[in-house]
């Protein structure tokens, strides 16, 4: 028979389990998150909190802790082995202890054991998202395709839901944290074409335009000519389908492209990449900002609007939640590396601006979003594919909230001939 061991009666799964959440979480639990199980016992006590661990069944602690890693406790919460009620984002503050906990082998071991004595539930791995599977070279540009597939090609009606009414998909502008998430990505919108200083007749390239928000913006306000590109086929339909809503058919285009297949002698006034720049892959920033460079006239600017994690955490190893069911193939690079490949191929750097803050408030904006349409959602997508979202926006917001994220809007400059960059000697201008 072995020596494997066996499971305890049901009864006795609710005092081991509260067992096992004291190791994982101290006596006294998470300061803002309480625990509900299976049959209504609530942990450490009755008080309420800002956020419930909600435990489904007797083996949920199992199917959340027993794989060591984020992936197996994150398929724990998208298959239902347990449920988050509240706010959402509190679970990973909850969580943060247990970074220096996992580091100590003979606690995770001792852990493990009284794990394994929990019953080991069927999971109905159900839903139509599954883990990402990409084949080809990475960061080919038949590979990249599947990867924005993949995150982007869900449903625009979904996106919709917890979006702006321009579907910008990336980081607001804010100026007070109670401000409209509507009237703050419009605010960024407009200031991305200040920093830009676009002037009509200009010509503008978005890299990564998503459903077309900042190239009829700057057509609009502007008097651009702006050409957007993505890999994502629902997103180009839908941004052409509001081009022409907006009467802009004649200076406003969006097409299906890759970044390296842009081939422009014309070239462009300005460029900007803004939410695209962390799918790029850190082999692939020379490339990427040597095409920038090439398709830019002399004296144009380049804003780039990307994500970075900081130079001095350790790289992750092993698969992680957000390159497993969210952004597959999306690498984070510090600040440092970004600016330096952007100087080694010819840019100078002329301004960096972090939104740090933005975009938490951002995101939680999205997640109150989409938790207000949960029902809705599911017209669109399944349970699973909802929790997807829920999860990495709110993990999200907590790391941009406790620095472990940061979002940088870096303005470069391809000098003119006899260095030149064109821009005024102070920034005043972009704070009128």
């Amino acid at each position: 028979m072995g020596n494997a061991v066996m499971a305890p009666p049901k009864e006795e799964a609710v005092e081991l389990s509260i067992k096992i959440l004291e190791e994982v979480f101290g006596p006294d639990g998470p300061k803002d998150v309480g625990v509900r199980l299976w049959d209504g016992t609530l942990w450490p006590d009755e008080r309420p909190r800002r956020a419930t661990l909600v435990l489904k069944h007797p083996g949920a602690l199992r199917q959340m802790f027993l794989s060591g890693n984020e992936v197996g406790l994150a398929e724990a919460y998208l298959y239902d082995d347990f449920d988050v009620e509240g706010d959402i984002e509190a679970i990973f503050y909850a969580a943060e202890p247990l970074e220096e906990k996992v580091k100590d082998w003979r606690w995770k071991f001792a852990l493990g054991k009284d794990l394994l004595r929990l019953p080991a539930a069927e999971r109905q791995v159900s839903g139509r998202r599954g883990r990402a599977r990409l084949r080809g070279r990475r960061h080919s540009i038949e590979r990249d395709r599947q990867a924005i597939s993949y995150h982007y090609d869900v449903s625009n009606d979904f996106y919709a839901l917890f979006l702006d009414g321009r579907m910008v998909y990336s980081c607001a502008y804010f100026h007070s944290p109670d401000e409209a998430l509507d009237t703050a990505q419009e605010r960024k919108l407009d200031y991305i074409c200040r920093k830009l200083r676009l002037k009509p007749g200009q010509r503008l390239l978005d890299i990564g335009c998503g459903w077309g928000g900042l190239v009829i913006h700057a057509a609009q306000h502007y008097g651009v000519e702006a050409l957007g590109i993505t890999l994502s086929e629902p997103q180009a339909e839908l941004a052409k389908q509001r081009i022409a809503e907006a009467g802009l058919s004649g200076r406003c285009q969006v097409k299906v492209l890759d970044y390296r297949e842009v081939n422009d002698w014309e070239g462009f006034d300005a460029l900007a990449s803004v939410g695209m720049f962390e799918h790029v892959g850190e082999d692939l920033l020379e490339v990427y900002f040597r095409q920038a460079f090439r398709l830019l006239r002399p004296g144009g600017l380049f804003l780039n609007h990307g994500i970075a994690h900081r130079a001095t955490d350790p790289k992750t190893k092993g698969p992680t939640f957000s390159n497993t069911y969210v952004f597959p193939d999306g690498e984070l690079v510090p600040i440092s590396t970004t600016l330096r490949v952007a100087e080694a191929v010819g840019f100078e750097v002329r301004d960096v601006e972090s939104l740090r803050e933005h975009y938490a408030l951002t995101l939680r904006r999205w997640v109150r979003r989409l938790e207000a349409h949960h029902g809705e959602a599911l017209r669109y997508v399944d349970e699973p594919t909802y929790r997807v979202w829920r999860l990495f926006m709110s993990g999200s917001a907590h790391g941009f909230t406790v620095g472990r994220l940061n979002v940088y809007q870096s303005l470069l400059v391809k000098q003119g001939p006899r260095g030149e960059s064109g821009l005024p000697l102070t920034r005043a201008d972009l704070y009128k």
